[in-house]
C-alpha cells in the first residue's frame, strides 16, 4: 500500500479541464491524488506538475467509456493504494443532436460515459468509505441536470440521471458519515467544446473556467466533516447561454 500522510482524493477525467485543475488545487490543498483517465501520457504529464508543487499524484490509465471494467479495476488498485477520502466523478462527454436523430449507440454512449461510469466508480469506493464512516462523493453534473436544452436531449438525459444517483446516494449513505455533493457548473471552458460531437458556437471567454470549479469543488471537499452541501450551481456572470 502507499503510505498516507494526508488525504487522498480519486478524480476521474483528471488528465485535463476539470479534472486536472482539481487535482493540481487538492494538491496545493495538501491533498493526495490518483488520477484516473484514459491518456496514460496526459496523466502523467499532470502527475509531474503536481510533484513540482512538492505534492503526491499516481495515474491510472482507465477507458471508463468500457463500463464492464470500471468496477474491477479501481477495487484493484484501491486494493494495492488503500481507501481514499474523497471521490470526483468529474469524467464525461458532451453531444448534441435532436432527438429524433440520436442514433440508438450514441444515446448508449452518452448514458455509459456520464451515468454509469459513475455509479460504477461509486460501487467501488463505497466499501472502504463506510469501513471508515467517513467519505466524500462529489459529481460534476451540469447545470443540464437542473434545466433541459433544445438539441441536448441525451447529455440533458444522463445528467438528470446522475443528478437522481447523487441525491438518492446522499440519503442511503449519510448513516455511514458518507457525504454525496451534486455540483452543477454552468458552462465552463474546456476541452469538451472542441469535441466532434459537439456542435456549439459560444463566447467562450464568458464561461467558467475550470480553475475556478475546482477551486469550488476543493473548498467543498475539505468543510469539515459535519458540514455538506448537498447541491450546488455555480455560474459565470454572464448567465446561461
Amino acid at each position: 500500500m502507499i503510505a498516507k500522510h494526508s488525504r487522498f482524493a480519486l478524480i476521474t477525467g483528471a488528465s485535463r479541464g476539470i479534472g486536472r485543475a482539481t487535482a493540481i488545487a487538492f494538491a496545493k490543498a495538501g491533498v493526495s491524488s490518483l488520477l484516473v483517465g484514459r491518456s496514460a501520457q496526459d496523466l502523467h504529464a499532470v502527475v509531474d506538475e503536481i510533484q513540482s508543487l512538492g505534492a503526491e499524484a499516481w495515474a491510472f490509465d482507465l477507458d471508463l467509456s468500457q463500463v464492464q471494467q470500471i468496477k474491477p479495476r479501481l477495487l484493484s488498485i484501491l486494493g494495492k493504494v488503500g481507501p481514499v477520502d474523497i471521490l470526483v466523478n468529474n469524467a464525461g462527454m458532451g453531444y448534441t443532436g435532436d432527438l429524433m436523430e440520436t442514433p440508438l449507440e450514441d444515446w448508449q454512449r452518452v448514458i455509459d460515459l456520464n451515468l454509469t461510469n459513475p455509479f460504477q466508480c461509486i460501487q467501488a469506493v463505497l466499501p472502504q468509505m463506510r469501513s471508515q464512516q467517513r467519505g466524500t462523493i462529489i459529481n460534476v453534473i451540469s447545470g443540464a441536470g437542473r434545466q433541459a436544452f433544445p438539441q441536448w436531449g441525451a447529455y440533458c438525459a444522463s445528467k438528470f440521471g446522475l443528478m437522481g444517483l447523487t441525491k438518492t446516494l446522499a440519503q442511503e449513505e449519510r448513516a455511514h458519515g458518507i457525504r454525496a455533493i451534486a455540483l452543477c457548473p454552468g458552462p465552463v471552458n474546456t476541452p469538451l467544446w472542441d469535441t466532434e460531437t459537439v456542435q456549439a458556437d459560444f463566447d467562450r471567454s464568458l464561461m467558467l473556467t475550470a480553475e475556478d470549479v475546482a477551486e469550488v469543488i476543493v473548498h467543498t471537499a475539505l468543510l469539515p466533516q459535519n458540514v455538506v452541501i448537498d447541491e450546488l450551481v455555480l455560474m459565470p456572470n454572464a448567465g446561461t447561454f
